[in-house]
């Protein structure tokens, strides 16, 4: 169903209202952790670039924090040099066809990490991690060009208004958009300008306009309108943009969330408060040290002494009456007050509350010594324990969606010809990835111990295990390639020569004994 101009602005303008309650909360976070992707201070409404926007930041700590939190997570989840997710058979795959539609889907997860490594998807996904340690990351994924078949872009979210639908998910994005008129046609071949852009294409054609970016779900039909509108000065809204997609080209993920709540709360939401205490307990900390620097002194002066005029500031001198009696120092230093132990102490518990929240203070820091195996299972163990449920999260709202949409464009651009749904039924993603793996080692472990308990059994035990399947099972879990295992084809070929060898073994004559039928 195609909504008009106006019922479009509506929706917008009811969604950017319930934004705006989370502008405090977000402009705090982003100016104090993120100030390099703070759109608050009006950059975004026409402010000039290149100006330096962590002049109130006095402590690091948070802002090198983050980096490490999205590095932490980019190689434990999409780690750039490894494959991260398997496509395999849905539940409603029949077993007979099982091995041959789990082969085909390979090939299929194959070209899609061939095709994602020719695109800017590490870049992107960087830059979403860095959101998402606020609360909210959101991409948007559209078709590109032969040298770069998908474009993946992180938004960032102070331009962006999100809604959900009754299961939580989030179903429609709205963004806001400023755009140079001359790039409006080419960004969108098939934009419809109203006269009032093609008047200003004409007169004006780097003139930046904001224009409004909808894509809202169908509900009933299951796929997506793609809306961009124009509101003039005399607010008259014109849709230049429609398209109908089968999949969202947004990817928006929240780290944790309160229900009620559209927007994500994230670790950098949960230390705000120590942030901000550190950060003014290091601002006082760099006056007094500068007091300690400079100094502060008082001189004898017979006048009269008027308070207004003193100011405490490095090498400030404070005319006073007397320096201790009449025959006191004419000048001396004023006695300074703090304890500069207590502070330290005071900053170090800060800093450690903040790079715990911000899942930075697992095991001995990173060094530039080679890490063994064992260190690195032993770090995405305690990462994917740390993360808990955002792990199952960062799944659903960014793994599952992300894949889906990159394989609907590899689809449309004849680069596959995905014949099944990844819905879960017909196939599905698993996660492969290190920090996947780390959380699998347990049921891997759980397993190999039972059938090491079984094979102890005697014939009793081993008769109750199905070697071939935990076999499989251990693969999947370990994400080991299908082309790097044996078919049950193959497995059958396997038994039948092992059996054939065993039979000719127990045919051959022993060693020092005649023949058979020989005396």
């Amino acid at each position: 169903m195609k909504l008009t101009p106006q019922k479009l602005a509506k929706r917008y303008k009811a969604a950017w209202q319930k934004k705006e309650s989370w502008r405090n909360l977000y402009e705090q976070c982003y100016q104090y952790a993120l100030p390099q992707r703070n759109l608050y201070d009006g950059y975004h409404e026409g402010g000039q670039g290149g100006r330096v926007k962590n002049l109130q930041v006095f402590d690091s700590t948070a802002v090198h924090g983050v980096q490490r939190f999205a590095n932490r997570l980019q190689s434990g989840l999409f780690p750039p040099d490894k494959d991260w997710m398997d496509l395999i058979p849905g539940t409603e795959t029949p077993p007979e066809i099982e091995e041959e539609v789990r082969s085909g889907l390979q090939n299929y997860t194959n070209k899609f990490f061939s095709i994602i490594r020719q695109t800017n998807f590490d870049l992107a996904m960087g830059e979403f991690l860095m959101d998402l340690s606020v609360g909210t990351g959101i991409m948007l994924i559209q078709p590109g060009d032969d040298l770069q078949p998908i474009r993946f872009q992180a938004i960032p979210q102070y331009l962006c208004a999100l809604e959900e639908g009754p299961n939580g998910t989030v179903e429609n994005v709205y963004r806001n958009m400023r755009v140079a008129v001359e790039n409006i046609e080419q960004i969108w071949p098939e934009a419809e300008l109203p006269d009032v852009l093609k008047k200003l294409k004409e007169d004006k054609p780097q003139e930046m306009i904001n224009l409004q970016e909808s894509t809202i779900l169908n509900v009933g039909d299951g796929d997506y309108g793609y809306y961009v509108c124009y509101k003039s000065s005399d607010d008259e809204e014109s849709m230049i943009v429609y398209r109908a997609l089968k999949t969202s080209p947004w990817v928006c993920s929240r780290f944790s969330k309160i229900s009620g709540e559209v927007m994500g709360r994230g670790p950098v939401v949960s230390a705000l408060g120590d942030i901000l205490t550190l950060n003014k307990a290091v601002e006082l900390l760099l006056k007094n040290a500068s007091l300690n620097i400079s100094g502060v002194y008082t001189a004898v002066d017979d006048g009269v002494l008027n308070p207004q005029t003193i100011r405490v500031v490095p090498g400030a001198v404070i005319p006073v009456a007397s320096n201790g009696g009449p025959r006191g120092a004419s000048l001396q230093p004023l006695p300074r007050a703090g304890d500069l132990q207590l502070t330290q102490i005071v900053l170090q518990d800060l800093r450690m509350n903040i790079k715990r929240t911000l899942l930075d203070d697992s095991l001995p820091p990173d060094n530039m010594s080679a890490r063994s195996a064992t260190e690195i299972v032993e770090r995405m163990r305690e990462l994917a324990t740390n993360l808990g449920s955002a792990f199952g999260r960062l799944i659903t709202e960014t793994m599952v969606p992300l894949v889906r949409r990159s394989m609907q464009i590899m689809d449309e651009a004849g680069l596959i010809n995905l014949p099944l749904r990844i819905n879960g039924l017909e196939a599905r993603i698993i996660p492969v990835s290190p920090l996947a793996k780390a959380q699998n080692m347990d049921d891997v472990q759980d397993v190999m111990q039972w059938a090491q308990i079984a094979a102890g059994m005697g014939p009793v035990g081993q008769a109750t295990v199905k070697m071939d399947a935990i076999s499989d099972y251990v693969a999947d879990k370990l994400g080991i390639p299908i082309e790097l295992r044996t078919s049950e084809e193959e497995r059958m070929e396997l038994e039948k020569q092992m059996a054939e060898m065993m039979q000719a073994q127990m045919q051959a004559p022993v060693e020092g004994q005649p023949p058979q039928g020989e005396v």
